[in-house]
C-alpha cells in the first residue's frame, strides 16, 4: 500500500505566524530533547539545575508521555518548526490556574536557532491562545539571573518586571536569583493590537 501524502492548507491556520508553526510532540522527537540535555548551560537557564547525564531511555519516556498533548503533569507540549518542517525547539504551556487565570511558559530553542527570534514568534502565539481562547488572564514566569536573552524577549512581548526572589536556588556553587516577569491579558492586547486584529 502506497503512503499518501496530506496536502495541508495552513493559510488560515491558527497555530503558526508567517515564520513558525507549533504542533503536537510526537513519540518520535524523543532524539531532538536527548540532544538537546547535552547543551548543559541552556538546560541550568531552563531548569535551574544541573541535571544527571541523559538517557535515551528518559528522553523517549518524555516524548512519550507528552506526545499528542496527553501530559498528565497540566503541561500542554508543543513542537516549534519552521515552515518546512525542521524543528526549532519546544514551548508549553503550564501551571494552568483556571481559576485565579494564570499560567507560565516554558521555551527552549535549539541551539542553532537561538537569536533569531523564533521563540518571541512561538511565544506570541502561545499567549494569543492562552488569553483570547482560553481566556486566562495573566501570565507568570521568571527568568534565572544571568539569563538576559530570555528577559531580552519577555520585555520584548510586553512583560513587566515584577520583582526578585532573592537566592532562590543553588547552581554551580553560587545562590542565584529569579527575576520574576508577568503580563495580563489587557497588556497583551495593548501591545499586540495590530497584529491579533482586534
Amino acid at each position: 500500500m502506497e503512503d499518501k501524502i496530506l496536502k495541508i492548507d495552513y493559510s488560515n491556520y491558527f497555530w503558526q505566524d508567517d515564520k513558525v508553526r507549533l504542533r503536537s510532540m510526537h513519540p518520535d522527537d524523543w532524539e531532538r530533547e536527548y540532544i538537546g540535555q547535552f547543551d548543559t548551560s541552556a538546560r541550568r537557564l531552563l531548569l535551574c539545575s544541573t541535571e544527571l547525564p541523559p538517557t535515551i531511555t528518559g528522553s523517549k519516556k518524555f516524548a512519550e508521555e507528552n506526545a499528542d498533548f496527553s501530559s498528565s503533569k497540566g503541561r500542554i507540549m508543543f513542537i516549534i518548526e519552521d515552515f518546512v518542517g525542521k524543528s526549532i525547539g519546544e514551548i508549553n504551556l503550564s501551571s494552568i490556574d483556571e481559576r485565579n487565570g494564570t499560567f507560565s511558559i516554558g521555551i527552549v530553542i535549539d541551539k542553532e536557532n537561538r537569536g533569531k527570534g523564533y521563540g518571541t514568534r512561538a511565544m506570541k502565539i502561545l499567549l494569543r491562545y492562552a488569553f483570547l481562547e482560553r481566556r486566562l488572564n495573566k501570565f507568570n514566569d521568571y527568568v534565572l539571573e544571568g539569563n538576559e536573552a530570555s528577559a531580552k524577549m519577555l520585555k520584548k512581548l510586553g512583560c513587566i518586571q515584577e520583582g526578585v526572589r532573592r537566592q532562590a536556588v543553588y547552581i554551580n556553587g553560587k545562590y542565584m536569583d529569579f527575576i520574576l516577569f508577568g503580563l495580563t491579558k489587557d497588556e497583551f492586547i495593548e501591545n499586540h493590537k495590530e497584529e491579533l486584529n482586534l
